[in-house]
């Protein structure tokens, strides 16, 4: 062992800018990986902190006990309580204090006319609590509400709408109320709650705007006196509580809003940054083998040379497993040093971009340290392994022989093994997607394709790169043809070189497929189902906005230009059990806006005791025309429903229909979604959008927009998800072209002897450096259009089996545009890679490099 050290120490000192690629592939993974991390554990403990300091001063929080999810929801939907309840409670013994908390959807309109908080974030609003202990928000500037119409808003929302106190605007309720901003307040000393703005009116105005009825409150707060624990209070509470109420301790309260923040933005958020950090190192993976693969091969002499003097086949391999562990110590040690600074600059990018990073310093958890400096140890070691095997098995006549690199284009047992791979993955694919659509298959079937590609990679590079290197051939004669030869020398380290590429271009790819077919479902849904000529919405994602007037389609509707103006309220209930979203609105005026197909049964008289459902549901629910449904609200009363209709399209209908007056009894906040209008024969379209345009300028000035521009709309966050993606793959990409360098750099050195002799013989440098630089494009281009294939077929594979796995007829859309970016970037990363080599090998002396070993 002391020997193989010495031999692994020695040659580290003499080949250190050998591993120099080596180090920056681990370096850049682990950074990104621990980075991710440190940040993750960061924001998890800062918003801990920060609910625990708002709401230090609440001991229990009553509520509603039941609460009903839909499918794809994470947070259920929770009945509020009666106001009532204060009284009984503040005579339990114990309590101090208790004051109800109403809380609703409220969006600011800025000083621009601009809604404040954009499309995602939840905009809340609610009554200002006079009980400071019990209020988690604190004056910083003003005073708190007195007189109708007067509200305080935190003041991270005040400085991104511009509003100052004293200035009057309008808050979406969704109906507009003119408001004078008297105060500006802080969440747990910070300027509000992540992006979350929150406006606090009086309670009255509180009860008028926010709630179906005065008396209603999402909770009520409860302070305990002096020496009270509070499970001993929740316990109190307990006994005095009516069925479907519950008392929980404040620190739960505050444990489950964190978990909230960290279910709905901090998991998805890390979750998608380890992946991409996953890709890195895969990517990282491929360039470290290469690397290692390479100089096992160009110390085979000298590997020979130390078995014919006795050593083992072990003490070369462990010789060779030490210097990859070196590297792999160093680059890893580094990459958390690295980490730390990515988490660092984030915290303080975060605040630039809009997103309130909670103050304090890094949290840095054990784990956040030790997995990205075991996942960087173990990629380098596991991709140095098969290349110290190699360099094992060398037998000791060799050094007797020149050394040379691996020339053939694969073995047959790497033939049938990918191609059986291949055949398992067309078999599991084809499952997944056309027999039994399930993404798990597919997802099988996905991998499996990575696979196959990689181990048929060196029998495809010859064929690939002879395709591809003709025209260079052709163009630029014998600087092409050399270089053309050159990547055909070694087919298993050109295939090894551009599956790096190869993958971060097929990820790529994929995400670029999967937005551009999600982007045409989206278009075919709306120009299928909407039959209307505008759209009236407040686009938001998420639990964003503040939804529409419920009397912005009636007042539509009146207007001279327009036939018909249906607005779309969403409801929930359970229905026989499952809880189920519903669409609120005028079922006839829905029929003659909105395509459903085939229509069973009436949608005109539905009334206040019946409902519409689509066929799909229908057949789920074994339910038919003048069957019944039971409908559980979230106000704990079950009513029987008949149904009256059943229709074939929900897409932008939804699955059951009410009308609004079957859900007037259980509704808390109303709002609508979506205001669709068809205009009376004859109107021109841009007069009809005008006049809509001028009622909803009365109604917080929503968006009007036509058919089309609603698509669009409906699908401008694939863009935004897409342009995220592509930034963080830049660091996989980075990393492969870091590996195409170092492949041609070692290259260059093993090439000393030949490039000498094209020098020698009348090559001129700007001849070699071509040369150089049209071998790292092919390599580029054969694992560029290797990505661009796998990409595509693996984007249809999520297209085709999430659609059905989910029951949506997903559109799958090849992108051309996007797709030629894409590949002229790999392109022209090859050639931008291949610079610093070739400009090294222009360098080399000729005659030193004639007289080379």
């Amino acid at each position: 062992m002391n020997a193989s050290l010495r031999l692994s120490v020695s040659s580290l000192r003499a080949h250190k800018r050998r591993f120099a690629g080596t180090f920056l592939a681990v370096f850049l993974g682990v950074a990104f990986l621990a980075g991710t991390l440190v940040m993750g554990d960061t924001l998890r403990a800062s918003f801990s902190s920060m609910f625990g300091d708002a709401t230090a001063g609440t001991d229990a929080v009553v509520r509603s006990a039941d609460t009903i999810t839909t499918p794809g929801e994470s947070q259920g939907v929770r009945q509020p309580v009666d106001t009532s309840l204060v009284p009984a409670i503040e005579k339990v013994p114990g309590v101090a204090a208790a004051v109800p908390r109403i809380e609703g959807r409220g969006q600011l309109v800025g000083a621009d006319g601009k809604p404040v908080g954009g499309q995602g974030p939840p905009t809340l609003a609610g009554n200002w609590i006079t009980d400071a202990r019990l209020n988690p928000y604190r004056i910083a500037e003003g005073r708190a509400p007195a007189r109708t119409g007067e509200v305080v808003v935190n003041r991270g929302a005040a400085e991104k709408g511009g509003l100052r106190i004293g200035d009057t605007t309008t808050l979406r309720t969704p109906d507009p109320v003119e408001v004078t901003v008297v105060g500006l307040a802080t969440f747990g000393g910070q300027d509000g709650m992540a992006q979350v703005t929150f406006t606090g009116m009086t309670r009255a105005d509180a009860e008028k705007y926010l709630t179906a009825e005065p008396g209603q409150a999402a909770s009520i707060q409860v302070r305990a006196g002096p020496g009270v624990s509070q499970a001993r209070l929740v316990s109190e509470l307990t006994s005095v509580l009516p069925k479907g109420v519950e008392a929980i301790t404040g620190q739960e309260s505050a444990r489950e809003n964190t978990e909230m923040i960290s279910s709905q933005f901090l998991t998805l958020f890390t979750t998608f940054l380890l992946v991409f950090s996953g890709v890195a190192l895969l990517v990282a993976t491929f360039s470290i083998h290469n690397t290692f693969a390479i100089v096992v091969a160009q110390r085979t002499r000298d590997n020979a040379l130390l078995r014919a003097l006795g050593a083992s086949r072990r003490q070369v391999a462990v010789a060779t497993l030490v210097e990859a562990g070196a590297v792999a110590v160093v680059a890893s040690a580094a990459g958390l040093l690295g980490g730390l600074g990515i988490a660092a600059g984030l915290q303080a990018l975060f605040p630039a971009i809009g997103f309130p990073f909670p103050e304090g310093g890094l949290v840095i958890g054990a784990l956040s340290l030790l997995l990205p400096l075991a996942v960087g140890i173990l990629v380098c070691l596991g991709s140095a392994l098969l290349p110290a095997v190699r360099a094992g098995r060398t037998a000791p006549l060799a050094a007797l022989r020149e050394s040379a690199v691996d020339r053939s284009a694969g073995s047959r047992t790497r033939t049938v093994v990918g191609g059986a791979c291949a055949a398992a993955a067309l078999a599991s694919t084809l499952v997944g997607v056309l027999v039994s659509p399930s993404l798990w298959s597919a997802g099988l079937g996905a991998v499996l394709a990575l696979v196959a590609f990689v181990v048929l990679g060196p029998a495809a590079s010859r064929v690939a790169v002879r395709a591809l290197g003709f025209p260079v051939d052709r163009l630029r004669g014998v600087t092409g043809g050399l270089a053309r030869r050159n990547a055909l020398r070694s087919p298993k380290r050109t295939a090894a070189t551009a599956s790096a590429l190869m993958i971060g271009v097929a990820v790529v790819s994929l995400f670029t497929v999967f937005g551009a077919s999600l982007k045409a479902t989206m278009d075919r849904t709306v120009s299928r189902s909407f039959a209307g000529d505008v759209a009236v919405s407040n686009p938001s994602f998420g639990a964003g906005g503040s939804g529409l007037s419920p009397k912005l389609a009636p007042a539509i509707a009146r207007q001279p230009a327009v036939a018909d103006a249906v607005g779309l309220g969403r409801g929930v209930a359970k229905v026989d059990g499952s809880g189920r979203a519903l669409t609120v609105t005028d079922p006839g005026a829905l029929g003659r806006v909105f395509d459903l197909g085939t229509v069973r049964g009436s949608l005109d008289h539905l009334g206040g005791d019946g409902i519409a459902i689509t066929e799909e549901e229908a057949g789920r629910q074994h339910l038919a025309v003048g069957g019944t449904a039971r409908l559980t609200f979230t106000d704990g009363t079950t009513q029987p429903f008949t149904v009256r209709a059943v229709y074939g399209r929900s897409e932008l209908a939804g699955d059951y229909v009410i009308t609004r007056a079957a859900w007037a009894p259980h509704r808390t906040q109303d709002s609508d979604t979506l205001v669709a209008v068809a205009f009376r024969p004859g109107v021109d379209p841009a007069e009809g959008k005008a006049a809509v345009e001028r009622v909803a300028e009365r109604f917080g000035n929503p968006s009007v927009q036509t058919r089309d521009e609603y698509a669009q709309s409906s699908a401008g966050g694939i863009d935004m998800m897409l342009s995220l993606v592509y930034a963080l793959l830049a660091l996989a990409v980075l990393i492969a072209l870091l590996g195409i360098a170092n492949t041609l750099t070692l290259a260059i050195h093993e090439r000393t002897r030949e490039l000498g002799l094209l020098r020698a013989v009348g090559q001129t440098r700007s001849q070699l450096r071509a040369m150089v630089r049209w071998e790292s494009v092919l390599v580029a281009a054969f694992g560029t259009t290797g990505g661009l294939v796998l990409g595509a077929f693996l984007g249809w594979v999520l297209v085709e089996a999430s659609g059905g796995a989910s029951d949506t007829a997903f559109a799958f859309a090849l992108p051309p545009v996007r797709l030629a970016v894409v590949a002229l970037v790999g392109l022209a990363a090859g050639a931008l890679a291949g610079l610093r080599p070739a400009r090294r090998a222009a360098r080399l002396d000729v005659l030193r490099a004639i007289a080379a070993e």
